[in-house]
């Protein structure tokens, strides 16, 4: 049993109007779902769903002439070209991508990803002296390069051009570079601001084909630039909304032979794909080559021709993953057993973990999941040599791990990174020092937040309403991912019929409500965890594929002790709200003086009591209505 006794905090969703968006044919719960996530009418919640034509990206892209028109030459001329990338899904799938649209456009591209290892992040100077060395005099970096000021300033003085494509931040100072291809730069509201490196890659390459008049070269860049969006988790609006929607449709058919036997050995079958199964799939057999590997693999085989080769490659990628999957449940197992033993009484406000022998390729992976297991800022720090240690941050929403480590930069060698996550080298007889200064910090934002992991529904269901039908009105809210996540609903009163622990620390439910039983499954299910018999359940809905039949099951993410009163917290008054058999709704403050309202068909309320007139007592009715289940 773990010393931190775990649990979780619910926040029930917003309430809003009977019923919004009545213009759109969806259920009831998925409107209400588009309301709170801020859908005001029926016209904009359909320019969302289904979008419409994007504008030119000339026209939102200031340096996208100038690198279009340089590329152009490039192609024309049979130029050498190095694209230098990251060694992430983004990097990869961005150096891939450009690498199979140039080639066939004109030019002589070539990919130089630096070693995680050896050379670190981006593009830098021994990268740039070599590539000059060799002969080559135009760099296009993906995913990166922004900010890679030495290596930019050494390409300048050697007169070689460079052609950034970043979505990293920009410095105050600007580098010298030809040209940048950057969603800062684009027009306040831009449907190309949430764009990731491989998405500015798309662009480019797009922009290039478009003036030689050769869309076919560019054909395979669409199916890339599905995979590296969602790998790197980039927000899922704008134009990424609108070019995954058409890119999905037809990924299953991708004509990339790396791409296709990732698919077989992944087992999707020839369906079209989802954005989940590119995030849960591909991605992870993609990042883990940069995280243990050689990057360039990874390259390889996404701009592989021949199918035994592309199988054999992804063999090697699949490897990799299973290697990744092993590393990080040590890990993880090592770093949660030193956090039940240093931390008996209370968790402190930032997890900081440190063992020399950790890998550097995966500490990342295992710091987002002490993240949400104990909805803390958490940091894993392995060796680095010379005294030093290497770390990957990650930080819950509301705390911002690049301000915090910006903070504490007179203790740090090195750092990096934005609100959610980050990167920092320390030196040993600082790391002390450093976990106070981090935790001081992390203490306001502790202030703010509820006891245990926030679980916040989007909307009540009833199980009898888990069906198909719904199944295909959710398939139009989709692609889901960072800024449109998968709908989390929940269900109240349900009873336990069946339990069975499984392999891997899984649990699976069978849940009943009424007439209507449901499959349920738990993934990483915490033991300490209570199941109470009668309870209420947050879920998102999946689909389990088994020996050729699909069926739908709900994929836990909370669970409660189901209660029959609600509990409204107003400051530092508190309401209780609770159903009864005779009056219906019946609400009390800390008086205990009570209003109580009948229930009418569709669930509507009235009452004779004058309190009932009272916006701010019509606002606690409402509340109440929500958490006892008579709103969706």
């Amino acid at each position: 049993m773990p010393a931190v006794p775990l649990h979780w905090s619910w926040s029930l969703p917003a309430v809003v109007e009977p019923s919004p968006l009545r213009g759109l044919d969806l259920p009831l719960s998925l409107r209400c779902l588009l309301r709170r996530r801020g859908f005001s009418s029926t016209s904009e919640a359909e320019s969302f769903l289904f979008p419409g034509d994007l504008p030119p990206t000339r026209d939102h892209f200031p340096d996208l002439e100038q690198a279009c028109t340089r590329l152009v030459t490039a192609c024309r001329s049979r130029e050498r070209v190095a694209i230098c990338g990251d060694y992430d899904a983004d990097g990869m799938t961005s150096t891939a991508l450009l690498l199979r649209a140039l080639a066939p456009l004109g030019a002589e591209p070539e990919p130089a990803i630096p070693s995680r290892m050896e050379e670190g992040y981006g593009l830098n100077p021994v990268m740039v002296q070599r590539l000059y060395d060799d002969g080559v005099r135009l760099l296009v970096t993906v995913d990166n390069g922004v900010a890679a000021r030495e290596a930019l300033e050494l390409a300048a003085s050697l007169s070689m051009q460079v052609i950034v494509t970043d979505h990293h931040t920009i410095p105050a100072e600007r580098p010298p570079m030809t040209a940048l291809i950057h969603p800062a730069t684009t027009p306040e509201g831009s449907p190309y601001r949430g764009l990731a490196g491989v998405g500015l890659a798309y662009v480019l390459a797009h922009a290039v084909a478009d003036v030689l008049n050769k869309p076919e070269a560019i054909r395979v860049a669409r199916d890339l630039f599905c995979i590296g969006t969602v790998a790197d988790m980039a927000p899922l609006v704008g134009a990424n909304r609108s070019w995954l929607l058409e890119g999905l449709n037809h990924l299953h058919r991708s004509e990339c032979k790396g791409v296709q036997a990732l698919q077989r050995l992944a087992g999707l079958g020839e369906r079209p794909l989802t954005a989940e199964d590119i995030g849960f799939q591909l991605a992870p057999r993609i990042n883990a080559v940069g995280r243990l590997g050689e990057p360039r693999l990874v390259v390889d085989l996404l701009t592989a021709e021949d199918p035994d080769s592309a199988m054999a490659l992804a063999r090697r990628c699949d490897d990799y993953n299973r290697q990744r999957r092993d590393l990080c449940d040590a890990i993880e197992a090592e770093a949660v057993a030193l956090v039940e033993a240093e931390s008996s009484d209370a968790l402190p406000s930032f997890l900081l973990l440190a063992q020399s022998h950790w890998h550097h390729g995966v500490i990342g992976i295992v710091a987002a999941r002490l993240m949400e297991r104990y909805h803390r800022p958490t940091a894993l720090l392995a060796g680095d040599g010379d005294g030093s240690l290497r770390a990957s941050v990650r930080g819950p929403i509301g705390f911002a791990v690049d301000r915090a480590l910006s903070k504490c930069s007179d203790l740090l060698t090195r750092f990096g990174g934005h609100p959610a996550a980050g990167g920092f080298t320390v030196k040993a007889e600082f790391v002390h020092a450093l976990h106070e200064r981090l935790c001081a910090e992390a203490d306001g934002w502790l202030m703010t937040q509820a006891q245990g992991r926030p679980v916040q529904p989007d909307a009540l269901l009833q199980l009898k309403d888990v069906n198909w039908d719904l199944w295909r009105h959710l398939q139009s809210l989709a692609p889901f991912g960072i800024g449109h996540p998968k709908p989390l609903f929940w269900s109240r009163r349900v009873s336990v019929e069946d339990r069975r622990d499984l392999k891997g620390g899984h649990l699976a439910l069978t849940l009943r409500q009424g007439e209507s039983e449901r499959r349920a499954i738990a993934w990483r299910w915490d033991p300490s965890a209570a199941v109470p018999a009668c309870c209420d359940v947050a879920y998102s809905i999946s689909i389990n594929r088994w020996q050729g039949e699909q069926r739908l099951q709900l994929e836990l993410k909370a669970i409660r002790a189901h209660t029959e009163l609600v509990l409204i917290d107003r400051g530092t008054r508190q309401y209780t709200a609770q159903l009864t058999k005779t009056s219906g709704l019946k609400l009390t403050n800390g008086e205990g003086v009570t209003l109580q309202a009948s229930i009418q068909q569709e669930q509507s309320l009235t009452s004779d009591n004058d309190l009932a007139r009272d916006q701010r007592v019509i606002q606690l009715i409402e509340e109440a209505c929500l958490g006892l289940g008579l709103r969706p």
